[in-house]
Parts: C-alpha cells; structure tokens; sequence
C-alpha cells in the first residue's frame, strides 16, 4: 500500500501510547507496542476500518469532525493538532471558541452511570446535555438558566439549600473558573456577550470578576430541595474529560442512605419509556 504523511503520523501517533493510558485494560500479550486500531476506534468513535484505510493511504481527507476526534483520542498536543489537521488538508480551528459540541467520551460517561444524576457543561458553563435523573433531581433549565454561572449570580434559579456562605463559596468558585476560560478563549464572541451580560446584570459578579481570581471548579456536598422527594444531600463530583475540555457533574448519594433510596426512586420514574419521563 501507498505510504502517506497523515498515515505515518496515525501509526507513530498510536504506537506511543498504552492501553493504560487511555483509561484501557491493557488485556493479553501484544505483538507490536501501542494502541490497536480497534482501541483507537473505540476512544476516537471512529470505525477500525476507516482508520486502516486512512493509515494505509486509502483515505485521505477525513472531515473535521473525525479529524478532531483522532486527535483527542490520541492525545495530541496543540502542535501535534495542528499538524494533523494540516496532513488531513484542513485548516486547524484555532483556541478561539469555546468547545461547545458533546464528545462521545463525555456521552459515553453519561450513559454508563445511570445510577447519578450527570451534566455535561462547556467551558463556559452552559448546560450541553444531561441525562433524565439529573433532570428529574435539579430540574430543566432553558433559555440563560442553562448557563450555571448566570443562574448563581442573575436569576437564582436552583433547588440547591444555600446558606450565604455556601452561596458566597460557589459565587466565587464560578467566577473565578470562568475567569480561566475567558483567559483561555479570549476571542469567543459568545463568552465576552455572556461576560458583559453578567457585569451588567450582577453586581457581585462584577466585583468578582475586577477581583482577577482565577481558580477551577471543586466539588462539594450539596442538599437538593426536591418539590416531591424532598430533600436530598448528594456529593457533586466535578470531571474532566481529558482533551475535551468540558465538565461533566456527577451527583451520587451515599449507599445504603435515605438520600440514595429518594435518589434511587427519582431514578426509576425518570427512566426513558416511563410514564411522565421525559427525554434525556
């Protein structure tokens, strides 16, 4: 077969990484050093085939999208990115905009753990997509609601029992992560709108904002009033899908607690194809 540039990069690309550094079993003796095609195929959501056929020089111009996945399911760095979208033909999408589209290890997490309620959040903390017990547990957002930073600081819309310490706390947690952002996508025409709408709509924001504090999100311990359930004290794990760039909140409740069965039966009415569920 035809050798290529973009099919040697693939192979050199996949041949320096393990199994076990992608969050994979590393499973029996293998003949030649690095990922198979196949446990590419499974991280990238890209057919084994295709990837042979792009490797061998069969293939040479996948699209942005499979470009893109490639390139978070290998790892690449900036320059590695760069690179591989320039062998592919493609012009490089730059730092500039915010990722707004759901990856399919984002969509892989929030299936597998249907026992939690789960959300996935841009950068800019805007609700992308949330699976039906999360909806069940804190409710439907739509319109500026979607965005959690606005919620916390404009319309104080949530279910989630506050003190004003805890308030005070998640204020400047989300602040400063959006602080992060806007420093890392600074020409996203979206995120200055959001940015200014924020100043002018929240004091307290803007206090925090002119403050300059950058800091990540942490996770945390929350009691969710619930109009049915009633209350419900769930841990709020905050993760990172590596490469991706979004946050993915989980909330679980303790085993063997009044929370986790309330959680348990919210989870049972919320499930697709129940009366009164709703889509995910």
């Amino acid at each position: 077969m035809p050798r290529t540039d973009l099919g040697d990069a693939l192979r050199a690309w996949r041949d320096r990484l393990t199994p076990e550094s992608v969050g994979l079993p590393s499973g029996a003796r293998r003949r030649a050093p690095g990922l198979r095609r196949e446990e590419l195929s499974q991280l990238a959501g890209v057919s084994a085939d295709y990837i042979v056929r792009l490797e061998q020089g069969r293939a040479h111009h996948p699209s942005p999208q499979i470009t893109e996945a490639l390139a978070r399911a290998l790892r690449l760095d900036r320059a590695q990115r760069e690179h591989l979208f320039h062998l592919a033909g493609l012009a490089a999408p730059g730092a500039a905009a915010v990722p707004r589209g759901v990856t399919p290890a984002a969509r892989r997490i929030l299936e597998r753990m249907s026992g939690c309620a789960v959300a996935v959040y841009d950068p800019a903390w805007t609700l992308l997509l949330a699976n039906p017990l999360y909806d069940a547990l804190m409710g439907r957002w739509s319109g500026d609601d979607r965005n959690a930073v606005w919620r916390a600081f404009v319309s104080a819309a949530t279910r989630v029992r506050h003190t004003p310490e805890s308030n005070g706390r998640l204020r400047r947690l989300l602040a400063a992560d959006l602080r992060r952002t806007a420093a890392r996508y600074p020409d996203d025409p979206k995120l200055r709108d959001l940015v200014a709408r924020l100043r002018a709509g929240s004091a307290a924001f803007a206090h925090l904002w002119d403050s300059g504090a950058a800091q990540e999100h942490q996770d945390a311990r929350k009691t969710v009033d619930h109009p049915e359930a009633g209350p419900i004290t769930v841990d709020c794990d905050v993760l990172h899908v590596a490469g991706d760039d979004l946050r993915v909140m989980v909330y679980s409740a303790a085993p063997g607690t009044g929370d986790a069965e309330r959680l348990a039966l919210l989870s049972a009415a919320a499930a697709p194809g129940r009366p009164g569920a709703g889509p995910g």
